[in-house]
């Protein structure tokens, strides 16, 4: 297989999907899945797609005053403007590649509401929006001749050359270097930081650290929002959500003693932003000396809560709750990443020609607490940003390619157990919804220890290792932002 390529991209969510997509045909593109393709956040994604896309009781205007809103109007106006104005044609875009959004029964596409918008703006299949348009994007992928595609493929080094960039991506068992001329990363989330999260299991925060060792610039890492309604399962790291859409559609917030709680906190009860949400059930749980929450949609309509929630409903049924008929168990959890690699209005780093999109880069639009179903058209939006952009750039890329080494140190060793288990319950304990004032010195001392243990130890570089460091170097920018 060919070593060399026009552009790199790292993630096959769909941020990383779209920016292949949206390449020119006569680009050579190198597409990295850490694992197998549908494994990403972006499946996760249950609520929808938000924009106004014709739309005639909404606007552009009060889509930008909403995320605004939700983000202490800290976001930056110019991509929240380019966000919402670019809305409409990438919301097309994925319509013409077969998106099933829902409809209404005269066959208008249907538009849900979820906390913080001020109108039905929200596309959706069903519960599994994220799942239904990564399959779409998936399927016109793989009918690309210019893109390919390698499954399983860690990136476990990457570099910037004299002509670009090299990885060293470890694929069964052995290492191949591949270099190109520029680089997208969009590596995703950082979840796996938390003992608890909404992630999926490769959300380590791998694409951050590695551009943070190549001199990029990362920006407000510590803007993390908690959704407030996981499933209260925690016996698993990977808590299933309760998307934000069942609020949206009028469950009642309820604490232990099964009575709703939100009007102490805010006047707009249920339908608030995720923070002010999440900063509430922690207070009520202060206040009752309890955990227990619930989330209660059983006074609607049975058939209506399967049809329009068939695979939340058919989650919570296995672990023996009938939504339909009684409140589900929730609690806040660890969910998304506002801040992260910075990136400028064509998702381009600091590093000329390293480029960033969706969770794992810093666009500025989500403020300090992301609107909800925003994160989709992030993706969207910013990567094909980042691709006109390097399609600009190609005609005048280098011809030749300069390869990196990457140098393995004599007899390495496994990194030691527990490392990670312990990076998890530093940041749990000293940075959740309301931060641990004081513990966080300690937990940063001894964060900056286990980063400093895994960067200067002899240890194999391989998955277990480049995902402790990834979490030791994530959890080191974070809690040093907030020192």
């Amino acid at each position: 297989m060919e070593n060399n390529f026009d552009v790199i991209i790292a993630g096959c969510g769909a941020a990383g999907l779209y920016g292949a997509i949206n390449l020119p045909s006569d680009c050579r593109i190198l597409l990295l899945c850490k694992q197998e393709l549908t494994l990403c956040n972006s499946a996760l994604a249950q609520g929808g797609i938000a924009g106004v896309y014709k739309s005639p009781e909404d606007s552009i205007e009060l889509h930008e005053h909403d995320t605004m809103v939700a983000g202490g109007f800290t976001n930056n106006p110019e991509t929240v403007h380019i966000l919402t104005t670019h809305a409409a044609h990438e919301i097309q875009a994925i319509l013409d590649f077969g998106v099933d959004f829902d409809r209404t029964p005269d066959g208008e596409l249907h538009r849900t509401l979820e906390g913080g918008h001020s109108r039905h703006r929200i596309f959706h299949h069903k519960d599994a929006t994220g799942a239904e348009i990564l399959d779409k994007l998936l399927k016109k992928v793989k009918t690309l001749p210019n893109v390919t595609v390698l499954e399983h493929a860690m990136m476990t080094g990457m570099q910037k050359t004299d002509t670009g960039f090299s990885v060293n991506v470890m694929q069964g068992g052995s290492c191949t270097v591949y270099s190109s001329h520029f680089m997208i990363l969009a590596t995703g989330g950082i979840g796996r930081v938390y003992r608890f999260t909404t992630n999926s299991k490769i959300a380590t925060g791998d694409g951050i650290a590695f551009a943070y060792e190549n001199g990029a610039e990362i920006r407000n890492l510590h803007l993390i929002q908690f959704h407030p309604t996981a499933f209260n399962d925690h016996h698993t790291r990977e808590c299933f959500l309760i998307s934000e859409a069942v609020r949206g559609e009028g469950a009642y917030l309820l604490n232990c003693n099964k009575e709703r709680f939100m009007d102490r906190y805010d006047e707009r009860l249920e339908l608030a932003p995720r923070d002010v949400v999440s900063h509430a059930i922690i207070l009520e749980s202060r206040r009752t000396h309890s955990d227990n929450f619930y989330l209660d949609i059983s006074y609607k309509d049975s058939e209506f809560i399967k049809n329009r929630f068939p695979m939340i409903y058919e989650k919570v049924l296995e672990q023996g709750y009938d939504m339909t008929k009684e409140p589900i168990p929730i609690f806040p959890c660890q969910h998304y990443l506002m801040g992260g690699i910075q990136v400028d209005d064509n998702s381009e780093t600091t590093v000329p020609n390293l480029y960033a999109a969706g969770e794992c880069s810093h666009t500025g639009v989500h403020g300090n607490n992301r609107l909800a179903s925003n994160s989709l058209l992030e993706a969207l939006v910013f990567s094909r940003q980042a691709a006109l952009d390097i399609a600009k750039k190609l005609p005048d890329a280098p011809k030749t390619f300069t390869a990196a080494e990457f140098p393995t140190k004599p007899n390495p060793q496994k990194i030691p157990k527990g490392l990670r288990t312990e990076i998890r319950q530093i940041m749990q304990d000293n940075y959740f919804v309301i931060p641990n004032k004081e513990k966080l010195p300690e937990g940063f001392r001894r964060i900056t220890e286990i980063r400093d243990q895994l960067l200067n130890g002899n240890y194999i570089v391989d998955a277990d290792y480049v995902e402790a460091k990834s979490l030791a170097t994530v959890a080191y920018i974070i809690l040093k932002e907030v020192l």
